[in-house]
């Protein structure tokens, strides 16, 4: 698949999820009446939903990471050459603002608005550090064990993270900062986003060396013999 496709695929894949998750924000806030519990339901619901379509459209293309985190664990797990993660990010990170500007141009809202949403403290730093470690933890554990679960699994711990974590688990740098540009409900204080980031970035460090650990790589010798005995056995069976 060449680069160009790639960064395609993940630009575009991010913009449409930042549009599911910022879109449904701000449909559930009108919708709810003020019920907080309604909104955050129909925001979880309809982000899980959207992340599993987005990962099966778009991940025969570029692997569907949507997040520089997962570039960055796939990176550092040798899935995805090193010099593609830089390239990727920018692609996902271009590709949230766009979201952004899709959904309020949908609601009315301007293209982009300064957030004024507070989201800062020891607590919510935990959780994003948490929310990450899980999501990666959960990619890894698929992909190395049931490949074709993978999309469903990460949808569902990402609703999931909605409910159970103070921050309502956003887990994914680029969107974090692209959160920063609405001035609606789904919003992030752009003086808060570091602190969410190096959360992320942290609990994405931990959850690749656990998963590391968890499931370590057969030697490279051993592959190689697999792979060169791979057509006999299939013969045989």
């Amino acid at each position: 698949m060449t680069l160009a496709r790639r960064l395609v695929a993940e630009g575009l894949g991010t913009a449409l999820l930042l549009a599911v998750v910022v879109g449904s924000a701000i449909m559930g806030d009108r919708l709810a009446g003020g019920n907080a519990a309604i909104a955050l339901l129909v925001n979880s619901i309809a982000s899980g939903c959207g992340l599993v379509v987005l990962i099966l459209a778009f991940g025969a293309v570029s692997g569907a990471h949507l997040n520089p985190v997962v570039t960055l664990s796939e990176a550092w797990q040798r899935n995805l050459p090193a010099g593609l993660a830089l390239p990727y990010a920018g692609a996902q990170v271009a590709g949230a603002f766009a979201g952004v500007a899709v959904a309020h141009l949908m609601f009315g809202e301007p293209v982009f608005a300064a957030a004024a949403q507070a989201r800062t403290g020891a607590g919510l730093w935990w959780s994003e550090g948490v929310a990450t470690f899980g999501l990666i933890a959960t990619i890894t554990g698929c992909t190395r064990t049931r490949p074709a679960a993978t999309p469903y699994a990460a949808a569902l711990f990402i609703v999931a993270g909605y409910w159970f974590t103070a921050s309502s688990s956003f887990a994914n740098p680029a969107l974090t900062l692209a959160r920063a540009a609405t001035g609606t409900c789904a919003g992030i204080r752009l003086a808060d986003v570091p602190g969410y980031v190096l959360a992320q970035l942290a609990g994405a460090a931990a959850a690749g060396c656990v998963s590391s650990w968890l499931y370590p790589r057969a030697p490279r010798a051993v592959v190689a013999e697999l792979a060169e005995r791979a057509p006999a056995d299939r013969v045989v069976a």
